[in-house]
């Protein structure tokens, strides 16, 4: 019934594989199997060893009781026997007790296993012995027995009774007695002849474990020896499987044993990569294998069948295939019909070759050559290859026309000769001589023909022995070329006209050369002058604010009449006249100073963190009384600016300028705005002033030393012109630009933007 369930038992990959019907089936490693076999061996030898102990143990109770029964029915069948004999005996004289009755009434094997048999008389001697034992016959038994004999034996006892002999040895007793006749029958055995029988017993058994024990053992042990090698000898084949099987991977190919009568087709591991297919066993059957195949192609069992009938006597096939991902693998199969090793069914046995890569390096060749093709017969050129063998390989058209040949003519492996000798040279006006490389063999020539045209014909030899021929039309560069040849007579007369404009050119050249040495020379006495000019501004200055502070202050002393009235108020109007003068002329020394510490780079500025707003508070107290005068408003249009950093007291004097500039054009009813913003990069704010107004072609000029708009016949205004100078260097040595927007009677527009700069940190201008 198991034989029946079972269906399928192989063995492979180390693996006993075991499937039966209606279930999954088994699969038992070969490292667990041997595992398990030893185990079970284990096991059985255990199991055995114990029952062998307990059935040694058993026995040796057994035989104990076995002995001592057969011991028992001797002694009873001798004392009845003995009993028998005194009824039978009819003449009423007493029964004599010796060697012969005992030997009459023991049975014959009674005697076995030394089993002693005694005859006593009333008085307790030993009147005979069987097996006879000349020393016991006539001794008391309590010389063979001891003395507690008498006193412990029991008569007619249903058991053995253990006792120790005068040797001290043990021994198994039965007292048994005579009926009417005084004495008695002892039967005797040695428990070491007992023992013995059962040691003897012990020894059968044990050899024979002792046997089957080393019998398994080099069962178990052939087993492992034999599964080592068959182990070995797996991995063996599995490492040339595996090299195999690298190798077929590597090769893009596969090998098949396709049994034809069994119907089923072994694959190696690469054919099913080659299908992108997970392996799943390693026989398919041909139905599986037909499905795969391009119903476009011719059948395989067609072919077969030629192999079969001996029409073919090899199968060599192109076909196609289904990929796991649909698309169709090109596969090449060699293969030749063989016998089975475990039958005569036929084998067809070969090996597949993927060649899709081939298939589409064919297809890209076959497009490869067609364009090839269409782009030599599409050039402008006469194009011809010739082989080794000097036959025609390839022309296009223009060969054909510029030659006047047939078109039978021009098939690819048509001979040189024959070529030639249908072939219609033009006629030849002029040829110019060739170019010959011996190294390559290659040639160059150029011919005219009697309708004009030149061409010229390049020869060169292939690599492979060959050579290729192009014919060009040059009649286009011909003629360029003599275009050429007329545009360089021009060219060469030009070139002298050019020769003599150089030389006046080079003399010119001296000239201004010797100017500019003139000019270096003027730029350095210059600047001397200039840093002359600053030095002496610079000293004059201070030379001149010291009488001027006095005059200021005796004019306001007296203007102020500290020391009582000065008598006429005109001297009143005279004292704030040379005040007002006095301070003028400072202003204007101090501008000169200014300046002239700017020009020199004796001005050093002290960053520190500035408010705007509040720096706009401080100017505003200097300049609001003077626009209150001239009633000019002034509005303010500050944005929140945070601190930042910059020389407080330099951005103070170029608002003061500014705003005082500002209010000086600006007439009565006009109106100033004061603007500010920043954007995280840059503080800019404006003077917006509503005043007469710059002309666009003076705003150049502000910001220059000393140049005003106005000059010294039309000014209306007073000052040094130094404001705006100083203003914009300030602003410069902060890293910032001022601008100036402005047009004639609409106001002007300053606008001023520095670094916004928040990290401290001492900067040097």
């Amino acid at each position: 019934m198991a034989k029946a369930q079972i269906k399928e038992l192989f063995f492979r990959d180390n693996t006993l594989h075991l499937k039966w019907f209606g279930g999954r089936g088994l699969n038992v490693t070969e490292r667990a199997m041997r595992v398990l076999i030893t185990v079970l061996t284990a096991l059985f030898l255990g199991v055995l060893a114990t029952a062998l102990l307990s059935q040694l143990w058993s026995n040796r109770s057994q035989n104990l009781i076995e002995e001592s029964r057969l011991t028992l029915l001797h002694a009873e069948r001798a004392s009845q026997n003995i009993r028998l004999t005194a009824f039978d005996n009819k003449d009423g004289k007493p029964l004599v007790l010796d060697q012969a009755l005992l030997e009459k009434s023991v049975p014959m094997d009674a005697t076995e296993h030394e089993r002693f048999f005694l005859l006593l008389d009333g008085a307790g001697n030993i009147t005979a012995s069987m097996p006879l034992h000349q020393d016991w016959v006539g001794q008391p038994i309590t010389s063979i027995m001891g003395p507690k004999f008498v006193t412990e034996t029991v008569v007619n006892a249903d058991e053995m009774a253990p006792t120790t002999l005068a040797t001290g040895e043990d021994a198994l007793l039965v007292s048994k007695n005579l009926g009417t006749t005084p004495g008695s029958l002892i039967a005797l055995q040695k428990k070491d002849v007992v023992m013995a029988i059962w040691r003897n017993s012990v020894a059968k058994l044990t050899s024979l474990f002792v046997v089957t024990f080393f019998v398994l053992v080099l069962l178990a042990g052939a087993f492992h020896w034999q599964a080592g090698k068959a182990l070995d000898a797996d991995e063996m084949l599995n490492h040339a499987t595996g090299r195999l099987d690298t190798a077929l991977e590597g090769g893009a190919c596969g090998l098949w044993d396709w049994n034809l009568m069994a119907d089923k087709i072994f694959w190696s591991k690469s054919m099913y990569d080659i299908l992108g297919l997970a392996p799943n066993g390693e026989y398919l059957s041909f139905r599986e294998f037909a499905n795969r195949l391009h119903p476009d192609d011719e059948r395989l069992d067609y072919l077969i069948d030629e192999l079969l009938r001996g029409k073919r006597k090899i199968f060599d096939q192109e076909f196609r295939m289904r990929h796991e991902n649909g698309s169709y693998v090109w596969l090449r199969a060699r293969a030749a019909l063989a016998k089975g090793h475990a039958s005569n069914d036929p084998h067809l046995v070969g090996i597949v070759f993927d060649i899709s890569r081939q298939k589409k390096l064919d297809a890209m060749n076959r497009e490869a050559e067609l364009r090839l093709k269409d782009a030599v017969e599409n050039i402008s050129e006469a194009f011809v290859l010739w082989d080794t063998e000097s036959k025609l390989v390839l022309c296009n058209s223009k060969y054909q026309q510029f030659h006047s040949l047939p078109a039978d003519v021009c098939e690819p492996g048509t001979p040189y000769g024959v070529v030639t000798a249908a072939s219609k040279e033009p006629v030849v006006q002029q040829f110019v001589s060739a170019e010959l490389n011996e190294t390559s063999g290659a040639r160059s020539m150029e011919v005219q023909f009697a309708d004009g045209r030149w061409l010229q014909i390049n020869e060169r030899r292939t690599k492979d022995g060959g050579f290729v021929s192009v014919g060009t039309d040059i009649t286009a560069l011909k003629r360029q070329e003599e275009h050429l040849l007329d545009s360089e007579r021009n060219l060469m007369m030009t070139v002298r006209d050019l020769q003599k404009e150089r030389q006046l050119a080079e003399e010119q050249s001296q000239r201004l050369a010797d100017l500019a040495d003139k000019y270096a020379s003027e730029k350095t006495r210059a600047e001397a002058a200039n840093r002359s000019k600053s030095e002496f501004l610079a000293n004059m200055s201070h030379e001149l604010r010291t009488p001027l502070n006095a005059i200021i202050g005796f004019s306001e002393i007296m203007a102020q009449a500290m020391f009582g009235p000065l008598g006429a108020p005109k001297y009143d109007e005279y004292a704030n006249d040379i005040r007002k003068s006095g301070q003028f002329l400072l202003d204007v020394i101090n501008d000169i100073l200014d300046m002239s510490k700017i020009e020199a780079g004796k001005v050093d500025l002290e960053f520190a963190d500035v408010q705007l707003s509040g720096l706009v508070d401080e100017v505003m107290r200097l300049v609001a009384s003077r626009a209150a005068e001239s009633k000019i408003n002034i509005d303010r249009e500050l944005k929140r600016i945070p601190s930042f950093r910059a020389d407080k007291r330099a951005l103070k004097q170029v608002f003061i300028n500014l705003m005082s500039n500002a209010v000086k054009f600006t007439p009565e009813g006009g109106t100033i705005t004061i603007r500010a913003a920043h954007d995280g990069r840059i503080v800019q704010f404006q003077i917006i002033d509503t005043g007469i107004g710059i002309p666009p072609e003076d705003i150049e000029k502000l910001g220059r030393p000393f140049e005003q708009v106005e000059n010294q016949f039309t000014k209306t205004r007073s000052g040094s012109g130094l404001g705006l100078a100083i203003s914009k260097s300030l602003v410069e040595m902060h890293g910032g630009t001022l601008v100036i927007t402005s047009y004639e009677g609409q106001g002007t527009t300053v606008t001023v933007e520095l670094p916004f700069i928040q990290e401290r940190a001492t900067q040097a201008a």
